[in-house]
């Protein structure tokens, strides 16, 4: 919009900043893939309340067992191979070379020029709660069992800390490799600064 003053000057006005930051705050709350939401919660979260509820459901410990397995395998699954990529641009994996060597790889997704990201803070702040907080059940579930001598729990409660335990762990690789090479670049462009100055310096002081 043109506002004119007294002196016939015209200025650029924008009268959508409130717009624009309520756009901008919308986006971040929205959550963009409401079936990975979903799927990130129901295998894990499934899990757990078979395991609780197993043996008020049904007798057979064969049944529960391969039930838990089945639902803890789904979510180890999706969350390293869907939901891990569309909710917060994360995703790890491993792969043999040429040498027959062995090697893990973590990866994030790069921040766009704008400094937009694909993902929303609902949708991460879902995806970590689910992530770390189902674990740290899984490792209650093991202390349970050990000390009240459930030995034939034992290896479901393992799997379930080892699965889960597993996506945790590369999750948080990627996350903290990410903020890694962020720093080094940091580092790296400060240090050419500080030696251009220096550089310039020591000119002006020879001249």
């Amino acid at each position: 919009m043109l506002r004119q003053d007294s002196n016939d000057d015209t200025e650029d006005v924008s009268l959508f900043d409130a717009d624009d930051e309520v756009s901008r705050r919308s986006k971040k709350s929205k959550i963009r893939h409401p079936v990975a939401s979903f799927f990130h919660l129901f295998f894990r979260v499934s899990a757990i309340v078979v395991y609780l509820l197993c043996e008020l459901l049904t007798s057979s410990f064969i049944a529960c067992m391969v039930t838990i397995i089945l639902l803890l395998s789904c979510d180890f699954w999706a969350v390293k191979n869907v939901t891990g990529r569309l909710m917060v641009g994360l995703r790890w994996w491993n792969q043999v070379d040429d040498d027959g060597r062995s090697h893990w790889v973590f990866e994030a997704r790069k921040v766009s020029a704008q400094g937009n990201k694909a993902s929303s803070e609902a949708e991460s702040r879902i995806f970590w709660l689910g992530l770390i907080t189902c674990p740290m059940i899984w490792v209650i579930f093991a202390f349970s069992a050990l000390f009240s001598f459930k030995v034939k729990w034992l290896a479901v409660v393992v799997m379930g800390v080892v699965l889960q335990g597993a996506n945790l762990y590369g999750y948080i690789r990627c996350k903290v490799g990410s903020r890694k090479n962020l720093t080094s670049m940091a580092t790296n462009y400060l240090g050419k600064q500080f030696l251009r100055q220096t550089v310039a310096k020591d000119d002006q002081t020879a001249s």
